[in-house]
């Protein structure tokens, strides 16, 4: 077998390999594994590829960058962004050991449903896939919009959830009466039914029927939803927060 040949089955099997790569475009992942480095406890680390941007939280902050990917070649920034939130040193540590990862990788490749981005063949981050539906998840309400173009906390002593169910269906509490809705769902896009509730009237915590209130309206404005790893941001159709909520265990 001469090295002629041998080269040319080599640049044919990379070639082929590179072909195959699916396309990143649309995708959304969960940082499983870090080379080098023990991911922190409680952090969640996620990328998504949405248009032209790859994007995300750090774990600390939420973070923007322009990508190009082909063939399983890809090149993130440069030009990448971030919110400037400060967090604990460990935390900070990691994201920007995560950040360093994802400008320096220079190629891609998906095994096992599992992606990893290399950097001359060396693998430098693994993720697990960001799971697509909403069917299936339970959450906690950290925060609704008002209706005053503001996000508020729940009310310290309140709790407001969300569960959605296969079939188009979702319920919860709305920090005093049990509720429940019919939405439906196409990729990112989300819309919310008027919301079904029993009648109790609530003294306590003081405000808690406004803000039973409230929130059923901003359910009503959802036009959007987007997963990024243990949060869920429900927005309306002008792109303002309507909900946030954080994943909880049913």
């Amino acid at each position: 077998m001469t090295r002629t040949f041998l080269c040319a089955l080599l640049f044919a099997t990379v070639s082929a390999a590179a072909a195959d790569a699916p396309g990143l475009k649309g995708s959304a992942w969960v940082l499983s594994s870090l080379t080098g480095q023990t991911l922190v406890a409680g952090t969640t680390v996620t990328l998504r590829f949405d248009g032209s941007r790859a994007l995300g939280t750090d774990g600390c902050n939420r973070y923007t960058a322009p990508y190009t990917a082909s063939g399983g070649a890809l090149k993130v920034g440069p030009g990448a962004a971030s919110t400037r939130m400060a967090c604990p040193q460990e935390r900070m540590d990691q994201a920007a050991a995560f950040l360093g990862a994802l400008t320096r990788a220079n190629a891609y490749r998906v095994e096992s449903g599992q992606l990893q981005l290399t950097a001359d063949g060396a693998v430098l981050a693994t993720f697990a896939p960001q799971p697509p539906s909403l069917a299936g998840t339970s959450w906690r309400v950290t925060g609704y919009n008002n209706g005053k173009q503001a996000v508020t906390s729940v009310l310290a002593g309140s709790n407001l959830t969300m569960e959605f169910s296969a079939g188009g269906k979702a319920a919860g509490s709305a920090g005093c009466n049990p509720y429940s809705v019919t939405y439906k769902a196409e990729g990112e896009r989300l819309s919310i039914g008027p919301a079904v509730t029993t009648r109790k009237m609530c003294a306590e915590p003081e405000r808690v029927m406004e803000q039973e209130q409230l929130f059923l309206r901003a359910l009503e404005t959802v036009a959007s939803a987007r997963v990024e790893g243990d949060r869920l941001d429900l927005r309306a159709e002008d792109g303002a927060l309507a909900v946030q909520a954080t994943r909880s265990s049913r």
